[in-house]
Parts: C-alpha cells; structure tokens; sequence
C-alpha cells in the first residue's frame, strides 16, 4: 500500500477540482465536491492543520481513485 503524504485541506481540495470535481455544498468547516463523471460525492473537513491520514484515505475511497491517482493529481502541474 503506498503511502500517503501530509496534506493540508486546501491541497486535497486541489487534487480534487484537477479529478474533475466541484464544490456542491459548504456547511460549517466541511465542504462537499461532486464529480459528474463518476457520480459521487466526497467531504472535506477544513479544520486547521493537515488532514489525518485515515480521513485522507476515506476521501481518496469516496472520490473513487486509488491512492497512485490522487497523488499523480497532486503532483500535477495546471
């Protein structure tokens, strides 16, 4: 299993809107993403400093991706 880095909520927000997802829906600290192609839904928790490892992996299983995907994303240049 490949491991996962540190990340800070905005960089997982990133990742997502370059997997094609978009903000459907703020309510207090957490933000919810959908993605039409691969209809599903996904929550972010903007909480100050990274996000815990375990959340990232429960986002990366929401947003359907492996763990390789997500990290190709992040390091993907616009």
């Amino acid at each position: 299993m490949a491991k996962l880095p540190n990340l800070k909520p905005r960089e997982v927000e990133t990742v997502l809107f370059r997997a094609g997802f978009e903000l459907v829906r703020t309510k207090g600290s957490h933000r919810t993403y959908y993605c039409r192609v691969k209809n599903c839904f996904t929550t972010v928790p903007f909480h100050p400093g990274d996000v815990s490892r375990g959340t990232l992996r429960a986002i990366i299983r929401q947003s359907e991706m492996t763990v390789e995907e997500f990290t190709g994303y992040l390091r993907k240049k616009r």
